[in-house]
């Protein structure tokens, strides 16, 4: 066989390879991503949003460490002051983003608010608008246009036809404080996607999010101890902190390492599509432990939402930095 030959062979071995890891990390992804929602909906007996929070986010910072320090050990941007402060901004809707959603479920079930989050990608690609002048050319494409209109009126019909008799007003409808903190939430997210992409493209998603991590352990500690029951992981028992421990590892940490495998092998475009399966497995998983039920107009909203959602990452990958879904 001619040194050439042996060469381009080895070099789609190598492609087939690389792409193999990509799906396997992808679809690892996409599964442990339909978790976070199930197990702060557990968690929620036992841990009150603040100290919930808190303590998922200090476990996930530990958890990093290591990658961190394999990361320094290779080289690369140093962890100082600068690039303390330039994921300090990014953290604050971060912060917002894990109350809120935790205090979403109160309201609505596990699946509902996994099929709504969806609309995160329409929020991204508004606020990358407004900041990244360099996107501002996908606003004049029909797919992006269509997308969002689908995507916003879905992401409501989603959640106003809730159908928890607990979270629902005299009309039957989910009660309005319930709609505001779903939509600050899934709003937030999107915020913390476009913020983050700066930080994460000069430090590298390990260092950047280490970082994230950190600071948002540290601003999590005083709302915890001003609101919060710092004291309840004592008394949660240790079953629902193993479940804590569990969710921040696999659905923060792993997960956040895994979709950066993803993205370098198969790409953002591709990786993001994928995740539209989430809000399927999510739902059957809720159904089956939690018997979650979508009504039918919720269905309907439910499909013109992930139907807006691809139409509008069909333009352009907007969020290339987004982290852990429903961290």
């Amino acid at each position: 066989m001619k040194p050439q030959r042996v060469l381009t062979k080895t070099a789609a071995l190598r492609r087939d390879a690389n792409l193999s890891k990509g799906y396997a990390a992808i679809f690892a992804t996409v599964f442990i991503w339909s978790l976070p929602s199930l197990f702060m909906y557990y968690l929620n007996r036992f841990y009150d949003p603040w100290a919930q929070n808190f303590y998922r986010y200090s476990v996930a910072c530990i958890a990093i460490v290591p990658f961190v320090l394999w990361q320094i050990r290779r080289g690369g941007p140093r962890i100082d002051m600068h690039a303390i402060a330039l994921c300090l901004v990014p953290c604050v809707p971060n912060v917002i983003h894990q109350i809120t959603q935790v205090m979403a479920l109160f309201y609505i079930g596990p699946g509902v608010y996994t099929i709504f989050t969806r609309a995160s990608v329409i929020f991204t690609a508004l606020l990358a608008l407004a900041f990244f002048p360099e996107e501002r050319f996908v606003i004049r494409q029909w797919q992006f246009q269509l997308g969002t209109l689908l995507g916003l009126i879905g992401a409501f019909g989603v959640i106003w036809f809730q159908a928890n008799p607990q979270a629902q007003t005299p009309s039957g409808h989910i009660a309005l404080p319930g709609l505001f903190i779903a939509f600050t939430a899934t709003f937030c997210w999107a915020l913390y996607g476009v913020l983050i992409k700066r930080p994460s493209a000069q430090l590298g998603s390990i260092r950047s999010f280490g970082i994230v991590s950190f600071i948002t352990s540290a601003l999590l500690l005083p709302l915890t101890l001003a609101f919060g029951k710092i004291g309840t992981p004592i008394h949660a028992g240790v079953q629902a902190n193993l479940v804590l421990i569990i969710s921040a590892v696999i659905c923060i940490t792993l997960a956040h390492v895994l979709y950066y495998v993803a993205i370098h092998e198969i790409g953002v475009a591709l990786a993001q599509t994928l995740q539209l399966l989430c809000p399927a497995i999510a739902m059957a998983l809720s159904a089956w432990i939690y018997h979650e039920r979508l009504t039918h107009a919720q269905v309907w909203s439910a499909a013109i939402l992930l139907v807006g959602a691809f139409l509008a990452m069909r333009t352009k990958p907007i969020a290339m930095t987004e982290t852990a879904e429903n961290i």
